[in-house]
C-alpha cells in the first residue's frame, strides 16, 4: 500500500471517529449511548404529561430491575385491561382513561407507560398510589393514515408482582 492510501484512508478514520463523537454529545442521536446515560444525571425540565422512557418523575433514569429491588412489590387490579373505541373516522383523536386500584400491601410506583406506537400518548399518575388507592392511565390515540382494524396495546412498567402489564385497545378506523 503507497503512502497516499494510508494517509487518506487514516483521515477517513480520524473524521469518522470525530463525527460520531459530535453524534454522541450532541443529542441529535436518541439512541446514542452517551445520551442514555447522560439522562441519569440531566434534570427533566419539561412540562409534559408523560415521561421519557426509563425515567422517574424526579428525572432520574432507572432499569426494571433497579425498580423490583428499591421497591418492595405490590399487587394491582384493573376495572378493565381492554377497550374498544369502536369505529371512528381516519383523523380522529380518540381518548380513554384505564383506572386501577392499588390491592396490595406497599405504595405502587409507576416507572413508565411505554407505547408501542407513536400513534399512542400515555398520561398516568406520578404520584406512589397508596395500598387500597385509585390511579389513572390515560391514553390518547391518532387515527391518522391507520385504516382498517388497528389492535394496540401500552405496557404498565412497575413495582407490581408482574413488573410489565400490557393494556389493552382497538378500534376500526374508516377512511
Amino acid at each position: 500500500m503507497n503512502g497516499t492510501l494510508k494517509t487518506v484512508l487514516l483521515t477517513l478514520l480520524t473524521l469518522s471517529a470525530l463525527t460520531i463523537a459530535i453524534i454522541e454529545l450532541s443529542g441529535i442521536s436518541q439512541t446514542a449511548l452517551f445520551n442514555k446515560n447522560k439522562a441519569a444525571a440531566a434534570p427533566d425540565h419539561s412540562a409534559v404529561n408523560h415521561i421519557e422512557a426509563g425515567a422517574t418523575p424526579s428525572g432520574a433514569a432507572v432499569s426494571a430491575e433497579a425498580s423490583a429491588v428499591k421497591h418492595p412489590k405490590t399487587t394491582i387490579k384493573f376495572d378493565k385491561d381492554s377497550y374498544d373505541f369502536g369505529t371512528i373516522k381516519d383523523g380522529d383523536v380518540v381518548e380513554h382513561v384505564y383506572t386501577f386500584k392499588n390491592t396490595g400491601s406497599h405504595p405502587l410506583i409507576i416507572d413508565e407507560v411505554v407505547a408501542t406506537c407513536g400513534c399512542t400518548v400515555p398520561a398516568y399518575t406520578k404520584t406512589p398510589v397508596a395500598p387500597g388507592a385509585k390511579g389513572e392511565i390515560a391514553i390518547s390515540f391518532n387515527s391518522k393514515g391507520r385504516t382498517g382494524n388497528v389492535d394496540k396495546n401500552i405496557i404498565l412498567k412497575s413495582n407490581a408482582q408482574e413488573e410489565s402489564i400490557p393494556l389493552f385497545f382497538k378500534a376500526v378506523v374508516k377512511p
